[in-house]
């Protein structure tokens, strides 16, 4: 299964990150395989697992949530086309070629309601260049970056979907 993460810049330019076989562990510390320096971003926010036919997505007690198609998950399989939000990046999902064209997308997450669990600080948002005193260029770090299968070894016993490898 070939799967790749497609996110677009604010010039409209569009970056892709393929992902190999087994697990990509994606967040800000510097241990991750998909490293997002911004501080919305947990040090290990999300692990995503792609096998010979799937490809899902984890959030590892994220503070800001790990989000497929607007919808704020713990944990779900992943479909061609399918948006992944990280943070403030986007990620359209790309398996196998399809979708073949992709679109910049704008997005809006859904709240969680506050009887159940505190909302969320706003997340500024990121702009490509705008990188400040001491800070790296959030967009270049994710352009030197791609995915790997050397991620430490993680407890995933007990999920539906990662199961079995």
């Amino acid at each position: 299964m070939n799967v790749v993460l497609v996110m677009f810049k604010d010039d409209g330019t569009s970056k892709e990150f393929p992902l190999s076989p087994g697990k990509t562990l994606v967040g800000r510390s510097e241990e991750c395989d998909l490293r997002i320096p911004l501080p919305e971003i947990s040090r290990k926010h999300s692990i995503l697992m792609v096998t010979n036919n799937t490809v899902a997505v984890r959030d590892l007690g994220s503070a800001n949530g790990t989000y497929v198609n607007n919808k704020r998950v713990t944990e779900q399989e992943l479909a061609a086309g399918d948006h992944l939000v990280v943070g403030p990046v986007v990620f359209t999902v790309r398996v196998n070629g399809e979708p073949r064209d992709i679109k910049p997308v704008h997005t809006r997450l859904e709240t969680r309601s506050p009887a159940v669990v505190k909302k969320p600080a706003t997340p500024k948002p990121a702009t490509a260049g705008a990188a400040t005193k001491g800070e790296e260029d959030p967009i270049s770090a994710l352009e030197a970056l791609a995915g790997t299968d050397d991620t430490a070894e993680m407890d995933l016993e007990g999920s539906s979907i990662f199961g079995e490898e």
